[in-house]
């Protein structure tokens, strides 16, 4: 049995994402909350290479060399192929002379949570500029 049935709801926000990036003109991949705030692709982009750095650099997963990223693929590879008994396997990451344990539920728990606030500011930018939103639950 994998894991996949547990994050159901990650897949479907992923694709929403994916669906709506093509259809967005440069100038809305281009919008900031504030001159500071990062744009629209900045954020997208920070969602796709955390993905490969926690599951291809530190969990160790195969795929990296699928992404534009040239260092630390897919969310749902590893969902389907993990099991609930590998969520609890310890991987260790040097951060900053500093070896954190990491196992795979937290690194999954992290990703999650990490997509849910970008993802949340990516979609109130399209809001506030009168674009659809990002809404995972209504039809694609």
């Amino acid at each position: 049995m994998s894991v996949a049935a547990i994050y159901e709801g990650w897949p479907k926000v992923q694709n929403h994402l994916v669906a709506r990036l093509p259809n967005l003109t440069p100038e809305q991949l281009a919008l900031k909350a504030s001159p500071d705030g990062w744009p629209v692709w900045a954020l997208i982009s920070h969602l796709a290479g955390g993905r490969v750095y926690w599951l291809c650099h530190v969990l160790k997963e195969p795929g990296a060399d699928k992404t534009p990223f040239g260092d630390p693929s897919g969310v749902e590879s590893c969902l389907e192929h993990w099991t609930p008994e590998m969520l609890t396997e310890v991987f260790t990451r040097d951060f900053n002379g500093t070896l954190q344990r990491h196992t795979r539920h937290s690194v999954l728990t992290r990703l999650v949570m990490h997509d849910a606030f970008h993802g949340g500011e990516v979609s109130l930018l399209l809001g506030m500029n009168d674009l659809p939103s990002l809404d995972p639950w209504e039809p694609l």
